[in-house]
């Protein structure tokens, strides 16, 4: 019985940092690359990298690479479910900080579709 307890709060641990909170809520519109998490919460790439292993390493997230860009996507859905349930008893409805897509916010394919393939003819050349 003990461990499924801390199982469950080892999961609640990884999921109660703010940060990891609001990946989570910008990662419910589907796959983001680390560029556009970047824009979004206007912290540091670093920063933004180190909660997304943690939260790949509880196996929240998976990821893959598209030439520069990192791609990450939840591959538990289900976490969506307790984010809504902890809105509901905390009584705080959060929403993903909005994203304006400018180009000197995010350089990601999502964005800026050229400049990526501006980049990428860059580095083949």
């Amino acid at each position: 019985m003990k461990n499924a307890y801390e199982s469950q709060s080892n999961f609640l641990k990884t999921i109660s940092h703010s940060t990891r909170l609001a990946i989570l809520d910008i990662l419910r519109d589907g796959e983001q690359c680390v560029c556009h998490m970047e824009a979004m919460l206007k912290l540091r790439q670093a920063y933004i990298s180190q909660q997304l292993m943690i939260l790949k390493q509880a196996g929240l997230l998976d990821s893959r690479r598209d030439g520069l860009n990192l791609y990450y996507r939840v591959v538990k859905p289900e976490v969506f479910n307790v984010l809504d349930v902890l809105s509901s008893v905390t009584g705080v409805s959060v929403k993903p900080p909005k994203h304006k897509h400018a180009k000197t916010a995010c350089p990601c394919p999502k964005c800026n579709p050229k400049t990526n393939h501006e980049i990428s003819q860059t580095v083949n050349a």
